[in-house]
């Protein structure tokens, strides 16, 4: 099977489609798709953390993404056997941010597969409309995506993205068959005390978008001895509105409380909370820290936790690191968990 230039095609004018309409959304043109306007605010009353700017955010990146360019530039780096037949290939999408499994959707659709896919109940409404918007493009698609309710099945392979404790319950279910099973990740920023305040401030961007709820938002900084945090801080109030959302602003609360009950030592700007822990992971509305001596050691640690890390961010942006603000700018070739998804489907 070789990718399907009408399927190419599909997916690059849903990628026009997007610009187009997020375009006329920032711009606030009256000529503007009332349709997907509503499809929006319906994901954004079903999951309040889906608030009409994030669902922008996500659309207008994946329109950047779906040009004929980027497209085939992405599958150029892959052999495609014309002779093999399709596969259907489940997959067991996340709800965490919005559209969050859509690059699995694109590379079992590209790579001439079908689509089996049980959408999180977070996550239910964008990513119908657009498959839908898909199918009118390309009208040979309707018998390669199914979405279910129920538990899969008929399927020969699966992607299932969850927690450490679901891959557990994927790995009983679905060992058998061809997988990828992703469990948590977390990034993280490494800063030297040398940032600009821009460098901060688009750090500010990978630490709050979606709340920090995906997996390529940082949850955990490394810092010199005797960081001054006031300039990261200043460069962060930038983000101070953020409050203002109600399920947020419950969290920043709660975990206030928590770590004031138990006398922890904290860094607070009435909005985020900074906490030294060695953990990675940090609940909404905080981010942890911790020191390190010298940065070639802390790049060693880090190389050890490869299997707990979605991004690094610094400003050196070394290899196979991301620059400040772009984590939640991915290209089509970085793949979650660092698994090529695309020769995991072409060698089914």
């Amino acid at each position: 099977m070789a990718p399907d230039t009408n399927t190419i095609d599909a997916f690059v004018k849903l990628g026009k489609y997007l610009t187009d309409f997020c375009d006329k959304c920032y711009s606030n043109d009256p000529e503007v798709n009332q349709e997907l306007k509503e499809i929006i605010a319906r994901a954004g009353h079903h999951n309040g953390w889906f608030t009409e700017d994030n669902i922008l955010f996500s659309l207008k990146q994946w329109g950047d993404l779906l040009t004929e360019e980027n497209i085939k530039d992405w599958l150029d780096n892959y052999s495609f056997n014309k002779d093999s037949e399709p596969k259907t290939v489940g997959i067991i999408m996340a709800g965490n941010i919005p559209l969050v499994g859509f690059h699995d959707f694109l590379s079992v659709l590209l790579s001439g597969n079908k689509v089996l896919a049980k959408l999180s109940s977070n996550d239910k409404v964008l990513l119908p409309y657009l498959s839908n918007y898909l199918i009118e493009q390309e009208p040979s698609l309707a018998d390669k995506i199914e979405f279910v309710d129920e538990k899969l099945e008929n399927f020969d392979a699966v992607i299932a993205t969850g927690s450490n404790n679901t891959s557990r319950y994927f790995e009983y279910y679905f060992g058998k068959k061809p997988n990828i099973i992703r469990k948590n990740r977390n990034s993280l920023a490494v800063l030297t005390g040398k940032e600009s305040e821009e460098e901060l401030k688009a750090l500010g961007e990978d630490i709050f978008r979606y709340y920090g709820l995906g997996c390529r938002n940082v949850s955990k900084i490394f810092v010199p001895k005797n960081y001054d945090f006031d300039a990261l801080f200043n460069a962060l109030f930038h983000y101070k509105d953020i409050i203002n959302q109600h399920k947020y602003a419950n969290n920043y609360d709660y975990n206030k409380a928590v770590y004031l009950m138990s006398e922890f030592k904290i860094l607070d700007n009435g909005f985020l909370i900074l906490k030294e822990d060695e953990a990675l992971t940090s609940p909404i509305s905080a981010l942890f820290y911790s020191f390190y001596d010298d940065e070639s050691s802390l790049r060693e640690k880090l190389q050890e936790m490869d299997e707990q890390i979605q991004c690094v961010v610094s400003g050196a942006a070394k290899e196979n690191e991301v620059n400040f603000g772009d984590t939640q700018k991915p290209s089509l070739s970085d793949y979650a968990d660092g698994v090529d998804t695309m020769e995991f489907l072409l060698n089914l």
